[in-house]
């Protein structure tokens, strides 16, 4: 079965461009020209991943509205934004917003492919690794579980996404071990630049502090990267 990928573009021509290219790599794609449109049809069926423009048509930040909606139907889909809007602001608004990526127009398309193939090979592992029985990891006051994908702290649920989930796990699996972008990277099956690395530990931190003001397990290590340190 093709992966589904959902395209919410408001210019018919890079939509249909890029729809063109997944399709002959053989995903299943589904092209939508604004919010309503695509809310309309991805309540009944949620794609595999959701490409988002910000801009849709004369709602200036309809795709930041899109995707957390989305976020709200599914803590785990890949979303990735894909804008001409390239400022600090929009980036960082669209990773706290729950997505996993923030890509600018100017990517190549083959970058592009990459990219979508990585989340998808990341998705792949997960559903492997998901059935063994020895997922659960626990350090302290944190249990993560491979097989339902879910977090918590002191008992209390962190509502991560699949690229957070990953990071925060690849780093409590080896307590007090440096981890520099590109383990991370590697072990969290994403290919993203150390910008969007950083927002996403930022915005990992935020929703530990959100249930344990004291929470203070993500290290940086400057010019190396970043550890969990704590209690085994």
């Amino acid at each position: 079965m093709p992966h589904r990928i959902a395209i919410i573009e408001d210019e018919e021509d890079l939509r249909e461009n890029y729809a063109d290219v997944f399709r002959k790599q053989g995903y299943q794609v589904s092209c939508f020209q604004n919010r309503l449109e695509a809310q309309k049809v991805m309540q009944t069926r949620l794609p595999d991943l959701a490409i988002i423009d910000v801009g849709l048509g004369d709602e200036i930040d309809g795709g930041f509205t899109l995707c957390q909606w989305l976020r709200q139907q599914s803590k785990t889909l890949p979303i990735i934004f894909l804008s001409a809007r390239d400022s600090d602001f929009d980036i960082v608004s669209g990773l706290r917003m729950g997505a996993d990526d923030y890509l600018t127009k100017e990517i190549s398309l083959p970058h592009l492919m990459a990219r979508v193939a990585a989340l998808f090979r990341r998705m792949e592992v997960m559903k492997n690794e998901g059935s063994k029985s020895d997922e659960i990891i626990q350090r302290d006051k944190l249990i993560i579980d491979g097989q339902r994908f879910l977090c918590s702290w002191q008992g209390q649920n962190i509502e991560l996404t699949l690229t957070e989930f990953w990071m925060v796990r690849s780093l409590v699996k080896h307590l007090g071990h440096v981890k520099n972008r590109d383990q991370l990277m590697d072990e969290s099956k994403i290919v993203v630049d150390d910008a969007t690395i950083t927002s996403h530990i930022k915005r990992i931190r935020r929703k530990f502090i959100q249930v344990d003001a004291e929470f203070d397990c993500i290290e940086t290590v400057y010019g190396m990267g970043y550890r969990w340190v704590g209690k085994a």
